[in-house]
């Protein structure tokens, strides 16, 4: 921690070869790891004494992202300089690279006509058009276009992709202003909660079903909602047809998808759909009916399914509670369902919750909210598409902003005594378990406004401010902005330290005045880019 009495400390600009750095998904440290089972793909964090401790810079000529949706479409090339996807992935109608900018077409392995045809085709099966499913994991999402063509009908996709050789995919996805963190289906449980998404896809993700006794289905199906839908299209689907093209030997195929089938009923989905290359299954709603299959499929222990932070992942199903909400009361609309009392809360199941702390916790996020606005008036203009709320609690913040020209990513400290990840989820709003003592998922200069609310009190001495930090700033984009919430003892040490960061910063009262110990910090980052050797103290 800093002692006020110090003197600033000036944090230097990294090397330029770190401008994309992302310390948990570094390269060179993947490549030390097995590739079996994509563990080289997974986290794997610097040690203390690795950590780099310096400002990562932008590329010179870094531009401020196109408002929403011009960002969809378009994204600035000195942004993210790669043009090997636009070689790589030509046929396929993914990227192009015109002028100044990459173009996004909206194509995609699997949608050839589009991807609003494509999805259209999905809705005609899963009501999607209604608010009846709001969220959807896209894993293996390439450059997210199914995710960013999902916002038309309101529908929230979570998707990832592993740092691998098409490089920065999930960097396109969020620079086009789409939700995405770099993730992989290997050996250790997904970061979100069971019972979490209406809606998962994979569209030619090149995930082996089938592989490990079915693990990564059976992990699917735990972080499904009971009702909720499954998309798998491309290989092996329609096979017969297909082998053809696919370059592949037919009786491999039929194996892979014989293999899918039998997991499928094992694990109780039922197939809803089959054509052309698409197969969707609906994981049904009731254990009950569902008890005689899961006798041929081993069940988890009952312990914590949402106990996932560096856990292995199992074979085994997770059972879920038998409350109304999963054995068959009708899904809400989200127009609903985000300032319903979810039944998490009202089931009792999280100690010291009730609907009346929930309901209140709404009216005071939309009092602090309102009064963000006040000073920092652009919050809702759609300066800030991509907004992350370090220590989400139940979610008030994102519902008090909820607004097609933005989304926001809610994080759930794994060292929070209280996890209520899965009641945001159930407000229809996306979320993510991560420990601000190490690196985010996500590429430097991916997020517009970070809300960090109470997040160095809960740390305190568990790990480093200054760290937590750097991490912020990694992830901020330049003329981005913070708003921190927290005492005013902890906010003049967090000033202290930023003042040495570039960042530009303001201290007010609590909303209600002075009195409350809690304070208000706002921040804006400083534009500057690879190559300045401007100061990095700021006025």
């Amino acid at each position: 921690m800093v002692d006020d009495g110090a003197q600033v400390k000036e944090f230097k600009p990294c090397e330029d070869k770190y401008i994309d750095y992302t310390p948990c998904q570094d390269q060179t440290r993947a490549m030390t790891f097995p590739r079996d089972d994509m563990i080289y793909r997974e986290r794997h964090c610097p040690p203390d004494n690795e950590k780099l401790r310096c400002l990562i810079p932008a590329p010179r000529g870094y531009a401020n992202p196109f408002p929403w949706p011009k960002s969809r479409d378009y994204v600035p090339f000195v942004n993210a300089p790669y043009k090997s996807l636009t070689v790589e992935k030509a046929v396929q109608n993914w990227i192009q690279y015109e002028g100044n900018v990459f173009r996004f077409p909206g194509g995609g392995t699997q949608f050839p006509h589009g991807a609003d045809a494509y999805i259209n085709e999905l809705a005609s099966v899963i009501p999607m058009d209604n608010g009846i499913v709001r969220t959807a994991l896209d894993t293996g999402c390439g450059v997210a276009s199914w995710g960013a063509y999902l916002f038309k009908k309101n529908v929230i996709a979570m998707s990832f992709a592993p740092r691998d050789s098409h490089e920065s995919q999930v960097q396109f996805a969020l620079e086009r202003g789409v939700p995405a963190v770099i993730g992989v289906l290997g050996t250790i449980k997904l970061p979100y909660p069971s019972r979490a998404f209406d809606m998962a896809h994979c569209s030619r993700c090149l995930i082996p079903w089938g592989a490990n006794d079915g693990m990564y289905m059976v992990e699917i199906d735990r972080v499904l909602r009971p009702g909720g839908y499954w998309v798998l299209s491309g290989p092996p689907i329609n096979w017969k047809n297909n082998y053809q093209a696919w370059q592949r030997p037919k009786e491999e195929l039929e194996e892979e998808q014989t293999k899918i089938e039998e997991l499928a009923k094992l694990l109780c989905w039922e197939k809803k759909h089959e054509i052309g290359e698409i197969a969707i299954w609906q994981k049904r709603i009731n254990n009950g009916f569902c008890r005689e299959q899961y006798h041929k499929q081993t069940t988890c222990k009952p312990t914590s399914p949402d106990d996932v932070w560096y856990k292995k992942m199992e074979a085994c199903v997770t059972l879920h509670p038998e409350t109304d909400e999963v054995t068959g009361a009708a899904w809400q609309p989200f127009s609903e369902r985000l300032n319903a009392v979810p039944s998490r809360i009202s089931s009792g199941s999280i100690p010291g919750l009730s609907a009346e702390t929930f309901l209140e916790d709404n009216r005071i996020w939309k009092k602090h909210v309102n009064a963000y606005k006040r000073i920092n008036n652009v919050i809702d203009s759609g300066r800030y598409r991509n907004i992350m709320d370090m220590n989400a609690g139940m979610g008030g913040f994102a519902a008090a902003l909820e607004s097609p020209k933005l989304w926001v990513m809610n994080v759930m400290p794994t060292i929070n005594e209280r996890d209520t990840l899965g009641v945001i989820y159930e407000r229809g709003l996306i979320g993510i378990y991560h420990d601000w003592c190490e690196a985010f998922s996500t590429y430097p200069r991916t997020y517009d406004l970070i809300h960090a609310n109470g997040v160095f009190s809960l740390y305190g001495d568990k790990c480093s401010m200054e760290d937590i930090l750097l991490e912020m700033d990694r992830i901020l984009r330049p003329e981005g902005a913070v708003i921190f919430r927290d005492r005013g003892d902890v906010l003049t040490k967090v000033r202290k330290i930023v003042g040495g960061m570039r960042w530009n910063t303001k201290m007010v009262d609590h909303e209600d005045g002075p009195i409350p110990s809690e304070k208000l910090l706002f921040a804006v980052k400083q534009y500057w880019v690879a190559g300045e050797n401007n100061s990095t103290s700021s006025p």
